[in-house]
Parts: structure tokens; C-alpha cells; sequence
């Protein structure tokens, strides 16, 4: 099995401790690999909005560099874990940024086939409020990108740093990713196909057909036969 895990922040606090017991249970075999990626280190600059990666292709982006790394261990993963502590109800700002430069992978641009055999996942604590919906907002980014399992570990820790939690909460926390485990690990290699997500599919493939605001896409969709019958699904 392979993993990218990407952590939102630097700092190893509660949301960063939840991942780690999450991919503990992951790893079956030390063949198994985990491509780490943590934010802003690893991520890139802010996004400036010039369309590069949307009309000229990824590779014209000024960050492409980190982007293109980021995105190569997802597609080669089986799993893709993505967390972030819940900062004033939403996810951390450096997250946001690096789902600003994926935008062209979005199943109306130029999605990548081999995301839709994936599983992803979802984690998020805070300290109060918050939590469920930045699980929420993450998983929506993978559903965009075509990931058709997708798992939300939203985690209410009452505390400032994981030292602080509380016995019980932290009993929870293992309860809840040791179940997710087992379901990725059932999962794995036939994800249930999200239905919604194949309806968009086949309504951006009819799209496509008449695409004339962006060649880019239309090709990419040409090329992969997804114009036609052939479904990244069903490879």
C-alpha cells in the first residue's frame, strides 16, 4: 500500500497526532510506503491567480515545482490522508493555497484518471467548534478531483495541545481511526463509485464534446477516450 499523507501545519499538535494513529493502522508490512508532505514547507506560494494551469497546462504554473511533486504521490498512492487543525472554523490557510493550485484537476478541467480508484480521507480537531465542517471541506476538494471513497475524522479535543486531551477523548480518537482503517483497508482496490460523481462525469463528457473555451481540456478528454463510452473507473 501507498500513502500520501498531507499535514496543513508544521506543528505536531492534536489534528497532526490523530493522522499518525490513523496511519498506524494503515501500514500492514514495511513494504508499505508513506510519501509525507507538510505545509507551508513542502506546499507552494500563494496562488496568483493567472490561469497558467487552467488554459496553458500545470507545468505553466509559477509553483509548479512543489505542486507537481505533491500531485505525483497522490496519483501513485492508494490512500490519500489530508488534515488540517481547525483555525476560526475553517481549515489552515496554507492548505487552502495548495487546493488554489489544483483547481485544473477538477472533474470539469482535466481530472486525473488514476484519482478515481482511490480512497482519501479527512481529518481535522479542534478545540471547540469546526471540526466536521473542515473534514467536509476536504473531502469535497477530493471529490472535485475525483476520488470516489472518501472518509471524515472530524474530532472534538476540548484542549489546547494533545497533552492535554483527555483520556477518554483520546480512547475515541482510537476508536475512530481504527475503524476507518478497516474500512479503507475492506475498500481497498474497489472503492464504491461515488454515484453523483459519475452522473458529473458523463455531463462534463457531453461538455466536452462541444468545449470551445478551452482546447486544453477538450484534448485531455480526447486523449483519455473519456469523450466516448471509456471511464477512468472501469480501468
Amino acid at each position: 500500500m501507498k500513502i500520501t499523507v498531507i499535514h496543513g501545519q508544521l506543528h505536531k499538535g492534536s489534528t497532526y497526532h490523530v493522522t499518525e494513529e490513523l496511519i498506524g493502522y494503515l501500514k500492514q508490512s514495511d513494504t508499505d510506503e508513506v510519501y509525507s508532505f507538510s505545509l507551508p514547507i513542502d506546499g507552494p506560494s500563494f496562488c496568483v491567480g493567472c490561469f497558467g494551469c487552467i488554459y496553458k497546462g500545470e507545468s505553466n504554473c509559477p509553483h509548479q515545482v512543489k505542486v507537481q511533486a505533491i500531485v505525483s504521490a497522490m496519483v501513485e498512492s492508494d490512500v490519500i490522508v489530508i488534515d488540517s487543525p481547525t483555525y476560526c472554523l475553517e481549515m489552515s490557510g496554507q492548505l487552502k493555497t495548495l487546493f488554489d493550485h489544483m483547481g485544473y484537476m477538477y472533474i470539469n478541467h482535466r481530472p486525473e484518471g488514476k484519482m478515481f480508484q482511490k480512497i482519501g480521507v479527512g481529518i481535522s480537531t479542534a478545540a471547540g467548534a469546526g471540526a466536521k465542517h473542515v473534514t467536509k471541506s476536504i473531502t469535497k476538494q477530493m471529490f472535485w478531483w475525483g476520488i470516489p471513497k472518501r472518509y471524515r475524522i472530524p474530532v472534538l479535543v476540548m484542549a489546547k495541545s494533545y497533552s492535554e486531551v483527555s483520556e477518554k477523548i483520546k480512547v475515541k480518537i482510537t476508536k475512530q481511526t481504527k475503524k476507518v482503517a478497516q474500512q479503507i483497508h475492506h475498500n481497498l482496490g474497489h472503492p464504491h463509485r461515488d454515484f453523483l460523481q459519475r452522473t458529473l462525469f458523463r455531463l462534463m463528457a457531453m461538455m466536452q464534446k462541444n468545449n470551445t473555451w478551452n482546447p486544453i481540456d477538450k484534448i485531455h478528454w480526447e486523449n483519455h477516450g473519456w469523450i466516448n463510452k471509456i471511464r477512468p473507473w472501469r480501468v
